[in-house]
């Protein structure tokens, strides 16, 4: 029916075996009997048969059965090969692929002698189309929603997060040859390679997850492989105070800030939540302002009207055609913004960065990984002399205390548990030292067996430097949420 898609009209019998009458093979044991009927084994007798069967766990059952699957697999992935015409396959749809695998697989299975039951069949089908088409073992963990993080080790170590917590997956790659297909599947659409010479890349998937690769011999056991999934339903304020992350006095406060165009900087760790902490923040900005972002890899979700987007581009294979986040930077300063955002400021980005916060574009938003304000601000300092700017250091924290007015901490604790740990303003400068206050806090209070942490969110006492600011932009805040109290242990 769908011949169109094959090399040849007529099927090709596995290994040129005749079509043998099919062995019947019971449901939950599929298995790849072997063609030529010596090569079968000598059937047990009922006593050993049975005695064998007791002997044998479920575990074992199972762990035979998924072995046996993997091999038939492996058989039939590498017939689809020789039979499909991968060219053609390019223009064809889903719905008429899943077809034609599901029809080239039932003539070798029946080649094959092998009969499977309905469910393994449709399992069977659907990992032959990854592979032809998709990521292979990584298929089913992108299409998981629970899943955050997919870890690859090596190919017979997959480890993914769920819940903030790393556990290791029951999915494997056949060999590192097998893994190298995908990484070169994955690089090879966006236009980028990865090999001896250049061992390591950073790209984006389709769906808009990070990907990022090393391969040997930089990778000494296997590459490795890690994918941050794209969330295709952006988590707003409410939904990150129904989760726990921060109070609802917090939001407040937070919308204030961010409408009355305060610069902003959401400092954290990896995987503590910076970016979902910065998309829920942007969500305050109105749909009245020109906003410009500025990414490595394009995550924000920004639903204004006005919205520009930025993505850097890295060196092609000669090394040239760079475009880094301070090109972009530098560039988004004459396209009239009113606020800009910095999805990372990691480089020599921060200089241009500072001086955008303090020449008319108020309201500008980055994040940058640190463990406190503090960390954050001696990070700040950091990177300007990394970008080979001399200055004076007072000067230097003269300019940051007068470009960031406010440090969102963000944190993953050690249950697995995001939470928004401290927010702190900047006043100023006393002497050469950068001043601070913490106006709200995450108060940790104990410990549960299970490992779950205790602790509420609280208010530190200290009336916010900017609330005449806000009530003149019209967000009076009530003193009350400046008071400290015991709260609700979460």
């Amino acid at each position: 029916m769908f011949s169109r898609y094959r090399k040849d009209e007529r099927a090709i019998p596995v290994n040129g075996a005749p079509k043998a009458p099919p062995a019947t093979i019971p449901a939950g044991e599929a298995a790849a009997a072997p063609i030529k009927n010596e090569s079968l084994p000598r059937p047990l007798s009922a006593t050993a048969s049975s005695r064998r069967a007791a002997q044998a766990t479920p575990a074992d059952k199972e762990l035979r059965r998924k072995q046996k699957m993997n091999e038939l697999k492996v058989a039939l992935h590498k017939e689809l090969l020789e039979q499909l015409n991968l060219a053609a396959l390019e223009s064809a749809s889903e719905k008429d692929l899943r077809m034609e695998i599901a029809e080239i697989s039932a003539e070798m299975l029946s080649n094959m002698s092998v009969v499977l039951n309905k469910d393994d069949r449709r399992v069977l089908n659907d990992e032959l189309y990854d592979e032809v088409r998709g990521l292979g073992p990584l298929e089913p963990l992108l299409k998981d929603e629970t899943i955050s993080d997919i870890l690859v080790n090596g190919p017979q170590r997959i480890f993914i997060e769920r819940a903030g917590k790393l556990e290791l997956s029951d999915v494997k790659f056949r060999n590192e040859k097998h893994l190298l297909r995908i990484i070169d599947k994955i690089v090879s659409a966006v236009g980028r390679r990865v090999d001896e010479s250049n061992p390591y890349v950073d790209a984006r998937l389709l769906d808009g997850s990070r990907f990022n690769a090393m391969v040997g011999p930089i990778a000494v056991d296997g590459s490795l492989v890690s994918i941050r999934k794209f969330k295709k339903d952006k988590l707003g304020v409410d939904d990150l105070v129904k989760f726990g992350a921060f109070t609802e006095e917090m939001a407040a406060y937070l919308q204030a800030a961010v409408s009355c165009r305060l610069n902003v900087i959401v400092s954290g760790g990896t995987g503590s939540g910076k970016t979902t902490t910065l998309n829920a923040l942007s969500s305050f900005i109105g749909n009245s302002e020109r906003v410009l972002t500025i990414e490595d890899t394009a995550e924000l979700q920004l639903q204004q009207v006005h919205v520009g987007r930025m993505e850097s581009r890295p060196a092609n294979v000669e090394g040239k055609g760079a475009v880094t986040q301070r090109d972009c930077l530098r560039n988004a300063l004459r396209m009239r913004p009113d606020r800009i955002i910095v999805g990372e400021t990691r480089g020599e980005e921060v200089i241009d960065m500072l001086q955008a916060m303090n020449t008319g574009h108020d309201g500008s938003m980055t994040t940058i990984h640190a463990n406190s304000a503090r960390d954050g601000v001696s990070r700040l300092e950091n990177m300007v002399a990394m970008a080979g700017i001399e200055m004076p250091i007072r000067a230097l924290r003269s300019q940051i205390s007068s470009a960031v007015n406010l440090i969102v901490q963000a944190s993953r604790l050690q249950d697995g548990s995001r939470r928004m740990v401290s927010i702190t303003e900047i006043t100023g400068m006393e002497g050469d030292v950068i001043s601070m206050q913490e106006i709200f806090r995450y108060q940790r209070t104990g410990l549960e067996p299970d490992g779950t942490i205790l602790g509420h969110f609280t208010a530190c006492g200290v009336r916010s430097n900017y609330a005449d600011r806000f009530k003149q932009w019209g967000y009076d805040l009530p003193a009350s949420i400046y008071e400290p109290v015991r709260g609700h242990q979460i």
